[in-house]
């Protein structure tokens, strides 16, 4: 199988992005061959989960920004924190963003997996106790960190606040008083900047397999998620 066939089957373009206008449209199989096997920018080490665009809109690097969270629902504007890290910080930085959470947390896994069904899959587990969750979450390190199509939040409903490990392996906290999790952030290395651009706002492509895949069921299993969460 050609390269630019396995691209298209492993590797899948954000589907924001209108068709004719894409960095990767007319790159030979060298060019895309090569641009893919891109893993560090500057001292930044992204995992095998992304790659930016190849005209790099975005050139990815480390730093987090404040933002703001509009609920409908609720009609407020709840305060975020959106980080990047480099990948020999970003495990770490995520499981330690969880210890503000608590002893007991809900969790809900993300899949794009089944790219023939219309957006993602969101799999929901309440009440696991942290020790627990962090002891499946290291046994799972390399899927959570490499596959494109896996992504994870932790929340505790009544604190409310929530923290987020998303496909494209950014961090993302939402809820009040954040101070902690920017402690956190700066701990790992990862400092402020809130003019800084992520790898979601320009194109990008995921990477998945089919290894990932079965891991992810797997994954689905440890933690007990029978029913889907809309």
């Amino acid at each position: 199988m050609g390269f630019l066939k396995r691209f298209f089957r492993n590797v899948f373009r954000d589907g924001s992005i209108p068709v004719g206008t894409s960095s990767f449209e007319h790159l030979s199989e060298e060019e895309l061959e090569a641009h893919l096997g891109v893993s560090r920018y500057g001292d930044f080490h992204l995992t095998d989960a992304v790659r930016p665009s190849y005209d790099l809109q975005v050139i990815p690097c480390q730093g987090y920004r404040h933002d703001r969270y509009r609920d409908e629902e609720s009609r407020s504007n709840v305060p975020v924190l959106m980080g990047a890290a480099s990948k020999p910080y970003l495990f770490d930085a995520f499981l330690d963003l969880l210890d503000p959470l608590g002893s007991v947390v809900d969790v809900v896994l993300e899949t794009s997996h089944n790219r023939h069904a219309r957006g993602h899959q969101d799999l929901y587990r309440e009440h696991i106790d942290m020790p627990v969750l962090k002891s499946i979450l290291y046994e799972f390190e390399d899927l959570l960190l490499n596959d494109g199509c896996t992504g994870i939040a932790v929340l505790n409903p009544g604190i409310p606040q929530e923290v987020q490990f998303d496909e494209h392996k950014l961090l993302i906290v939402y809820g009040e008083n954040l101070a902690d999790y920017e402690q956190t952030f700066r701990q790992h290395r990862v400092g402020c900047d809130d003019q800084m651009k992520f790898i979601t706002e320009a194109e990008h492509v995921h990477s998945s397999s089919d290894h990932y895949s079965q891991q992810f069921e797997q994954l689905k299993t440890r933690l007990g998620m029978d029913c889907d969460y809309l």
